[in-house]
């Protein structure tokens, strides 16, 4: 008797990223369930924004503008589709999806989504329990940001995606569910794996891991030999073949990219500090003995992932105001372009310090020269003194908007009041709110999750 065999694909590497892919795999991957990955550690402070300027927005539109496109289609396959899209708004994410299905006629169509990640609202609660909040990347004091919290999101496993999967759900929209839950979620669902069986688990987390990226898994962004990728242009998203003892990374027929063991290697690794201890909310994961063997043209089989205990703590993001910031860019083109560019920020510089600017941070960097390299100093003076063009990029951030101001009108004047050949790009310089990250642990116990079903009628 065959193996059972459920075919998943990576829909979506970011929140921005294109739906081409998705779309085509959707119409020829021969898939049972797709995930779409849109979050990042602050995109959800920047959907909370929006949300405050206007209630229906605060989650990824993108998602609805790819729900048009496959959703009637991945319906009539018995296609599934999850995906943590919902941000900060999940009802209204769900208002579109059923006006969606309604348009489409797609009577019966069962809407899941999963509500409780978000604890803004319960902080005071949690501090009086005795909660701390430290934050794990520094020795920050958490009284420093508690009047500037615009957001504070739980990075939650798959059991909530798993009951709305077990209540027949077509598709599945969450808030911060990790990347790989939107991937292990419906593995156990199909074959039943339980919170102790470590090693299915990881293996099932390690299939998000390798297809959440998108087409960062198939020849995107790829470090090794990326002239080699064939229709870039073209280029098709991971799909995992996953059975109970079993795992497999391919991708679509008739699209581009490349699934190889170096592909594998890459993004295997990609955010991984500690390949014996990736922890998930679901299970802590072992890879320091995994196996790629390229068994065929584009598909590599996994092995040799191994599972232990989750944590008892939960990962709880916290987005707050950081300040302001002012960014602009101004290009100098060859004879003397560096000297020209260096000198124009001494001017700025000076400017700033007529007129007392406080500033927490200040960024001087040459595009094309150190903006992502060694120094000046470390530069071949013959390559420095001849080079055709140099983007000065200046970058400051203030706690108080006034400040963060000071900067802006003397910006502009630098054309005629600076050295020669000065142009810009992106026009007048804005002052901008920044957004900062509080990552912290909470208790798992203290977390509510509830999964939910609407059907279309």
């Amino acid at each position: 008797m065959d193996k059972k065999k459920v075919r998943i694909g990576g829909g979506q590497g970011f929140w921005g990223d294109s739906n081409d892919a998705a779309i085509h795999m959707v119409k020829h991957g021969d898939i049972d369930y797709m995930s779409c990955d849109y979050l990042a550690e602050l995109t959800l402070s920047i959907m909370q924004r929006q949300k405050l300027k206007n209630p229906q927005a605060g989650y990824a539109r993108d998602f609805i503008d790819l729900v048009r496109e496959i959703g009637k289609e991945s319906y009539e396959k018995g296609i599934r589709v999850i995906s943590n899209a919902g941000g900060m708004n999940i009802a209204e994410i769900v208002n579109e999806i059923e006006k969606i299905a309604k348009d489409e006629d797609m009577l019966g169509y069962k809407i899941g989504y999963v509500l409780g990640d978000d604890l803004k609202d319960k902080l005071p609660e949690f501090a009086a329990q005795g909660i701390e909040f430290k934050n794990i990347d520094n020795d920050g004091s958490f009284k420093d940001i508690q009047d500037k919290i615009l957001n504070a999101n739980v990075y939650y496993g798959h059991e909530p995606i798993k009951e709305c999967l077990e209540q027949d759900a077509n598709i599945i929209v969450t808030g911060r569910a990790t990347d790989s839950a939107l991937f292990l979620a419906p593995l156990a669902h199909e074959f039943g794996w339980q919170s102790d069986d470590y090693d299915n688990l990881a293996r099932g987390i390690m299939v998000g891991h390798m297809l959440e990226c998108g087409g960062q898994g198939s020849g995107g962004n790829y470090d090794y030999d990326w002239r080699s990728v064939p229709r870039m242009d073209e280029l098709g998203f991971p799909i995992a073949e996953v059975t109970d003892s079993e795992l497999y990374i391919t991708k679509a027929p008739d699209c581009g990219g490349i699934v190889c063991e170096q592909s594998c290697k890459e993004q295997i690794l990609y955010e991984v500090h500690d390949p014996a201890n990736y922890i998930t909310p679901d299970v802590d994961v072992d890879i320091s003995h995994v196996t790629l063997t390229q068994v065929d043209e584009n598909l590599v089989r996994v092995g040799n992932i191994k599972g232990k205990k989750r944590p008892d703590q939960l990962k709880l993001c916290i987005g707050y105001h950081a300040g302001y910031k002012v960014e602009t860019y101004i290009c100098y083109a060859w004879p003397d372009a560096y000297d020209k560019a260096h000198y124009a920020a001494e001017i700025l510089m000076k400017k700033m310090k007529r007129k007392g600017l406080k500033a927490e941070e200040i960024r001087i960097d040459y595009l094309g020269l150190n903006a992502l390299h060694l120094g000046v100093a470390n530069m071949d003076p013959d390559l420095v003194k001849n080079l055709n063009e140099v983007v000065l990029r200046v970058s400051i951030r203030t706690i108080d908007k006034a400040e963060a101001y000071k900067i802006v009108p003397e910006i502009s004047p630098l054309q005629l009041n600076g050295p020669p050949g000065a142009s810009f790009f992106g026009g007048r310089a804005k002052v901008q709110e920044v957004i900062g990250l509080w990552p912290t642990l909470i208790p798992r116990e203290v977390v509510k999750l509830t999964s939910h079903i609407l059907e279309v009628k």
